[in-house]
């Protein structure tokens, strides 16, 4: 018998998962953790959405297999939304497919589309399934800047998608984009997709763009869509979600739209694995589509307040961190005296000294190491009280670095 299996191997050890243990061990034992680990919703899904869940749930009907597509009454509501909010046109049959998350209809996408050994570009640091999803499917990654901005930071993106291209054999057969990013927080505009568009379109490689956070967003213009870009849609796909937009991360309904030919393949290794999503909850999920909007504003407020407590409350503490202009993430570059401790042993200090949670920018890729990410999933007053605690571990820093930096030894 094999050792491990092929798949398995090409996954390293999860690196969430020894703060996760200590996290376990530590409520174990009593402690009160105030949890800025996981981007997990805290505040409770919209009520006319549970309604429409609980209503529909009555109808043995309902209990049935569902569509493993989507029904067409969601496809029709996503499609609604696309031409509401980015102003692009889908067709529900074709260019529509609902995902049980952004997260398995990436992860599918790339079993449909990869080869055994083709190169897929990927942001460092990012979302763990942005670039494991193709390593799953026997694919092999090779990074690109997570950011993408402007000015100087979109010509060095371009740039190195410029090199990647003309240094990687084979050539590269997607590429995959996060704006705005989990886990640096950064936005783009409309601009930077038309210069990644046309590039892509030249070169014949694939788009996927993860675009999870668009209601998310605090200073300036709403995030745009890729599929706003003419000509987008003869490459990309786009995955959107209900998770963070209507606080309904358990729910798990997403979305790929876009390209015809990627979107039929991802619905085609769909009919092999599941049947949809729980009809009620697709039902619940049209509802939240088509129905009042003002929960999303209330939502984007709420985040707001807790981003500007959090931001200023460090600040004043001595750790100063750019302030997100979209997401429910701050993106923390260590404190200058904790930077050689790295983010693994780092965030394992908040946790051990001040009770306080947040995931190590290691487990986002190597290039997510030096920062923490903090996500703003806890009340104002627990916020409030994450930053007093975590004053006081930084204000005796001196003291506890040596001993913690000859235990990471």
């Amino acid at each position: 018998m094999r050792d491990e299996f092929y798949r398995i191997k090409r996954l390293p050890p999860y690196v969430f998962a020894e703060v996760d243990a200590m996290k376990a061990q530590a409520r174990a034992d009593g402690d009160d953790i105030i949890d800025f680990g996981m981007g997990n919703p805290d505040s409770p899904t919209p009520q006319h959405i549970v309604d429409k869940l609980t209503e529909t749930a009555q109808n043995p009907r309902a209990h049935r297999y569902s569509n493993s597509r989507g029904i067409p009454g969601l496809r029709k509501a996503l499609a609604g939304y696309y031409e509401r909010r980015f102003g692009v046109a889908l067709d529900p049959d074709s260019e529509v497919v609902v995902t049980l998350g952004s997260k398995e209809g990436m992860a599918n996408l790339a079993q449909a589309i990869t080869s055994p050994g083709d190169l897929v570009l990927a942001p460092n640091p990012s979302y763990p399934i942005h670039a494991f999803g193709f390593i799953i499917a026997g694919g092999v990654v090779r990074h690109l800047p997570a950011h993408g901005g402007s000015g100087g930071d979109q010509k060095d993106y371009l740039a190195a998608l410029q090199r990647a291209v003309d240094h990687s054999i084979p050539k590269p057969v997607a590429l995959v984009l996060n704006f705005p990013s989990n886990p640096t927080a950064e936005v783009v505009d409309l601009g930077f997709y038309e210069e990644v568009v046309g590039f892509c379109c030249r070169h014949e490689i694939y788009i996927l763009s993860d675009l999870a956070y668009a209601e998310i967003y605090f200073d300036g213009n709403p995030p745009p869509s890729i599929l706003q870009v003419k000509g987008a849609k003869d490459i990309a796909v786009e995955f959107t979600s209900l998770s963070k937009t209507y606080s309904m991360p358990g729910w798990r309904i997403g979305f790929a739209a876009g390209n015809k030919r990627m979107i039929s393949a991802l619905a085609r290794v769909k009919s092999y694995l599941d049947y949809g999503a729980f009809t009620p909850i697709q039902v619940a999920a049209t509802a939240a589509l088509n129905g009042p909007q003002d929960c999303i504003d209330e939502l984007r407020d709420l985040y707001r307040e807790r981003r500007d407590i959090l931001i200023e409350g460090l600040a004043a503490a001595g750790w100063e961190i750019p302030s997100p202009q979209a997401t429910m993430f701050a993106w923390a570059p260590l404190p200058p005296a904790q930077v050689e401790f790295g983010s693994l042993e780092f965030a394992k200090l908040l946790l051990r000294e001040a009770k306080v949670a947040v995931s190590p920018g290691l487990g986002f890729g190597e290039h997510g190491e030096g920062f923490v990410r903090i996500a703003l999933v806890e009340n104002k007053q627990r916020i409030r009280q994450a930053v007093r605690n975590i004053k006081q571990v930084l204000s005796r820093s001196h003291n506890i670095e040596p001993e913690r930096k000859a235990v990471a030894e």
